[in-house]
């Protein structure tokens, strides 16, 4: 490849990167290229005369190498050569804010990351490491200017290059926007005439590689004396990784991001524990009971017009089911209730959202069953988001039956509403392999209980049934519509009801928050009366709409508001 013509600048390849990231092993790389020269830290002797940090080889760098940062920009990174590209290995914490934005603005940037759990084993050999010092929070930094000025650099994880360096290489050159070239593969053993003075101190093991050497099966063992250093670097680390698998793409089975059913929920705040988090940090610990063993209780709530609909009815459940659990250290109502109305009010959502609440029997001190491991109190969770009903409630849903049998009190009760839903996930699964929306779950006699997700009622010449309440969750929409139909002047009869009365049915329709009232055209094959929304289903849809439109607890907002 011809060099650039005479006088004109070489293309610049910024690579930057914290200590102990293979930035060595990449840079020999590049310098295999017949189109590329190399540079290692131009910036380093600016670090050390501005930040004062000792390195064993302190005075003899500063004497060799131009301390001023903006005349190595203007003249050495960006300076005339004799090569199309001209790539400089960048330590992140070097770059300092005596710099020109040049620096920034001119070139190609790229960032290479690397695990602390993997740079903390070896770091200090010659350097005692600190946050300062691995620098990643400067990563960071650079690439969220980098993409403030309209130039997302590519991010490599070092992990993913000793895998793959072929693939690896060969995406980044073309995120790049340059040509790959095998012999980037390999390379000579031994020092480099580019290597910067500071090279004994640190590159003996590169020294001794001809390519990018296969990463440890397992990992060496870590030097716990880091850990607090570990847990501040982490998430700055896993912000970076989370753009290298869209960017240079990991070697890891990955699958891409799936479209949402409302877009808009990509970007919401969850209240965990006791704080807001972003959808992809909303996180709780492997140690919590939820994780453990699905330890836990929640309730839906839907928000409707700036008010939570039912709100204090579905807290009295949580806690009794609390209760019935044996929870200890449960927050008070007052406290939940400030989570829900803060959650709601950071995330704007006041009309057609729903909140999934839970509540965790809370972190263990160690893994098990028991909860007298539980010593750190319960863990709420307040998931809110914009979603419309989950069924068509226009056209009506099918429903098949299901093999698998809703639980008897002598098994759980399904009173408390209680996180550990196998029997019911079992149900859907038959329902979803039917193509049917929902599965209806009979008793242990063979009576009808409830769907998978909601209560269900029946219509038969006029009169208005439903399942007892004694294997079903006796639910909160449930209990509402019971009142409406009763405030229709319709009858209402609450008895056992075997599957082949819902088979013969008028009408059929279940009710639950995320739902609301849903009519069922089929069941198991068989038309429901003539296969179309029936009059009483959509007398007590419409009743349902007033009474939410018209009646919950106010979300509190600010004044200004």
């Amino acid at each position: 490849m011809a060099p650039p013509p005479p006088g004109e600048e070489p293309v610049v390849i910024h690579a930057w990167s914290a200590p102990r990231s293979l930035s060595t092993s990449l840079m020999y790389s590049f310098a295999q290229r017949d189109d590329t020269e190399v540079l290692d830290e131009p910036l380093y002797a600016n670090f050390l005369r501005v930040t004062g940090v000792d390195r064993p080889y302190r005075q003899e760098l500063l004497s060799k190498m131009d301390p001023d940062g903006n005349k190595v920009i203007n003249e050495v990174i960006f300076g005339p050569g004799e090569t199309k590209y001209r790539y400089c290995k960048h330590i992140a914490k070097q770059r300092l804010p005596n710099l020109t934005s040049d620096l920034m603005k001119k070139g190609k940037h790229f960032i290479l990351i690397r695990n602390p759990l993997n740079i903390l084993p070896s770091f200090d050999k010659v350097v005692p490491p600190s946050f300062f010092e691995l620098g990643i929070a400067e990563l960071v930094s650079i690439y969220s200017e980098l993409c403030d000025i309209g130039s997302p650099p590519p991010v490599i994880d070092a992990d993913d290059l000793q895998r793959d360096p072929e693939v690896i290489l060969g995406r980044l050159c073309e995120d790049l926007g340059i040509p790959f070239q095998p012999q980037m593969l390999k390379w000579e053993a031994g020092p480099k005439n580019f290597d910067g003075i500071w090279a004994p101190w640190w590159y003996g093991s590169v020294h001794k590689s001809t390519g990018f050497s296969i990463s440890r099966r397992y990992p060496l063992t870590f030097p716990f004396a880091f850990y607090d250093l570990l847990e501040q670097s982490l998430p700055f680390y896993n912000i970076l990784k989370r753009q290298a698998t869209k960017t240079a793409g990991s070697l890891q089975p990955t699958l891409p991001d799936p479209p949402l059913p409302v877009p808009a929920n990509k970007k919401i705040l969850v209240w965990v524990g006791d704080e807001l988090l972003p959808r992809d940090s909303a996180k709780v610990s492997v140690f919590d009971s939820v994780v453990q063993g699905g330890d836990a209780v929640w309730e839906g709530l839907r928000i409707y017009d700036g008010k939570v609909f039912k709100l204090d009815e579905h807290l009295d459940r949580l806690f009794d089911s609390a209760k019935a659990m044996a929870f200890s250290n449960v927050p008070s109502r007052d406290w939940i209730k400030d989570a829900i109305f803060r959650t709601l009010n950071s995330n704007g959502m006041f009309n057609n959202a729903h909140i999934r609440l839970t509540l965790t029997r809370g972190k263990k001190v160690t893994s098990g069953m028991s909860p007298a491991f539980n010593l750190y109190g319960c863990a709420l969770i307040v998931l809110a988001e914009w979603k419309p009903p989950v069924y068509d409630n226009s056209h009506g849903i099918k429903l098949v039956a299901a093999t698998t049998r809703r639980n008897s009190p002598n098994c759980v009760d399904s009173k408390i509403h209680h996180n550990n839903l196998i029997n019911n996930i079992l149900a859907k699964i038959e329902g979803n392999l039917a193509q049917a929306e929902d599965a209806i779950m009979l008793d242990k006699d063979g009576f009808v209980s409830e769907t998978n997700a909601t209560n269900i009622f029946m219509v038969k010449k006029g009169i208005v049934l439903t399942p007892h309440a004694e294997y079903c969750l006796p639910g909160i929409t449930r209990a509402t519509v019971m009142d409406l139909v009763v405030k229709e002047n319709l009858v209402l009869h609450e008895r056992r009801i075997s599957l082949s009365e819902f088979h013969a049915a008028d009408e059929v329709w279940t009710t639950g928050t995320m739902g609301e009232i849903t009519p069922v055209v089929m069941i198991d094959g068989r038309e429901i009366g003539d296969g179309k929304i029936g009059p009483i289903t959509r007398q007590i849809q419409n009743a349902y709409k007033v009474l939410t439109a018209g009646s919950g607890v106010p979300i509190p907002r600010n004044a200004e508001e």
